[in-house]
């Protein structure tokens, strides 16, 4: 290869996408690197760590360099892009890639700077960043370039980015840092005060995917049996959870999102809300796979609620399709600065 590649990053919490020109989604992986404690070497990256988690030997930690869908640890983020962008542009190049990165719609300037300069660091020649809201409608497929109102509730790993969008812009918006590892984390919590069982985050995260729900009406039948350690003896236990006390653990978290939701609304104007009464919600990220959601939404809000066709996708997919539109990028920027 002699040219440099146009590349699509969502550079999420829980996971990082990489899109490449032409060739579609490369790379999907966990956001987690595994580092030697003693001299700082990298281990693992992605997947390879993920599965580390809660089970490394002392001189040896994985962690998330993400937090809240913000960079919690520079260098390390700087070192996971890196890797990630030489797995993807294997062959020298005489240009290094462009590069579009998704990031939440609250972050400060200063964290936007860092983004930047940790994807410049890690190989790009150019680093352009585009809120993730924007990016997950673009994703989605929906016309955001007319003067119609959309509105997307983008759920991730660390955040979950609400905003209505028109004329290539987003008109209004919420980012709260409620997503994905809340569910996880409050699957945690429930286990450990009700049943006096500890169990790990990929337990938790598989709980989640089992029998998560926010919507548990049809659901009460629903079980999972848990493995984890007993708070009392020390000794591993498994037990019986139904869906509905997973419904009971993430109800607040869930409660959250609504809550932000229909700030949202209330703050939209007349004539995009009556478009948003048409069109509906569409839900991306992974957090819009946990059960019942949708409905869940729906029924609060009295709105149709979708889930988009490829939720997880979304974000890195607008990435890519706005590295190939810079015009509207600029468009949408110039519209943040005057508001």
């Amino acid at each position: 290869m002699v040219f440099g590649e146009d590349i699509g990053i969502d550079l999420g919490t829980a996971s990082i996408l990489v899109y490449v020109k032409n060739k579609g989604i490369v790379l999907n992986e966990s956001s987690v690197v595994a580092i030697e404690k003693r001299t700082g070497k990298l281990i693992a990256v992605g997947e390879e760590a993920r599965c580390m988690l809660g089970r490394t030997p002392g001189n040896i930690v994985a962690i998330r360099p993400m937090k809240e869908g913000v960079i919690a640890d520079y260098d390390i983020t700087e070192r996971m892009l890196k890797y990630f962008i030489g797995k993807v542009v294997r062959s020298k190049t005489l240009f290094k890639p462009r590069v579009m990165i998704g990031i939440p719609s609250g972050v400060t300037g200063v964290e936007e700077r860092a983004v930047k300069q940790a994807a410049i660091s890690a190989g790009a020649k150019q680093a352009f960043l585009i809120e993730e809201p924007l990016a997950a409608a673009l994703g989605a497929g929906l016309i955001i370039s007319e003067p119609q109102g959309s509105m997307i509730v983008d759920i991730g790993g660390g955040t979950t980015d609400i905003a209505v969008l028109s004329l290539g812009s987003i008109v209004t918006s919420k980012s709260i840092r409620i997503g994905g590892d809340n569910f996880d984390e409050s699957l945690i919590r429930y286990m450990r005060r009700y049943h006096n069982l500890m169990i790990g985050e990929r337990t938790a995260e598989q709980m989640k995917i089992d029998i998560g729900t926010a919507y548990p009406q049809g659901r009460e039948e629903v079980t999972a049996d848990i493995r984890g350690r007993d708070l009392v003896s020390g000794l591993p236990r498994t037990i019986t959870v139904t869906a509905v006390e997973a419904f009971q653990a993430t109800k607040e978290a869930v409660e959250t999102i609504l809550s932000a939701t229909k700030e949202v609304l209330e703050k939209t104007p007349p004539e995009l809300a009556s478009d948003i009464m048409d069109k509906g919600i569409v839900l991306t990220g992974g957090g819009a796979l946990l059960h019942g959601l949708n409905k869940y939404l729906s029924e609060h809000t009295h709105l149709p609620v979708y889930i988009a066709e490829n939720p997880i996708h979304c974000v890195a997919l607008g990435t890519a399709k706005a590295l190939v539109n810079l015009d509207l990028l600029a468009r949408a920027n110039s519209a943040k600065k005057e508001s």
